[in-house]
């Protein structure tokens, strides 16, 4: 099995790349430049996919086993886990205003700083706490048998993105990060 604290750990740093890039876009945005929205928008499908359906399902996992063994974690754990349903709805929300303005609808320039600047702080909020409370936690906690349970989780599951063959959708994307994100 590999070492699922490094697998988790390179999970966030992934999820910070693509944070990162998606600020650089709402950056040019409030510099009065076009962001680039297929690419925003492709940013955060991934975002809203791949860890809603893969990679929190699993933390879940983790969290719950951690809390088993730690009670006094039930708190942190328990924050963690609104912020999950929180990151889906903001994510859902920036989605939405990042498509209506990609179809041409007028939307305010507050609406899309606003939506992209709660989920982007919110989003680097929850990765930090996180790795800070949880992973050492769960690093000093958790077993052999807690993480196979924890990779039995969708277990065919594979990274569309940052795998090795990346989804057809995700290969502008892909290209983009390999150079260094730059517009």
């Amino acid at each position: 099995m590999a070492d699922p604290i490094a697998a988790w750990h390179a999970d966030h740093v992934n999820f910070c790349t693509l944070l990162d890039l998606l600020d650089m876009e709402v950056a040019a945005f409030h510099g009065g430049e076009r962001p680039d929205y297929e690419l925003m928008l492709d940013v955060l499908y991934y975002l809203r996919h791949y860890p809603d359906h893969v990679h929190h399902p699993r933390e879940d996992e983790a969290f719950a086993r951690i809390v088993d063994r730690d009670p006094s974690m039930q708190l942190p754990i328990a924050r963690r886990l609104q912020e999950h349903r929180v990151l889906a709805l903001a994510g859902e929300e920036l989605y939405r205003v990042l498509n209506q303005a990609l179809d041409g609808a007028i939307v305010e320039r507050s609406a899309i700083e606003a939506a992209a600047a709660t989920y982007l702080t919110y989003y680097r909020h929850h990765l930090a706490a996180e790795e800070r409370e949880v992973i050492p936690r769960a690093a000093m906690l958790l077993q052999q048998g807690d993480w196979a349970a924890v990779a039995a989780i969708e277990p065919g599951a594979r990274d569309p993105l940052f795998g090795d063959d990346p989804e057809a959708r995700f290969r502008a994307l892909r290209a983009r990060i390999a150079c260094g994100a730059r517009r």
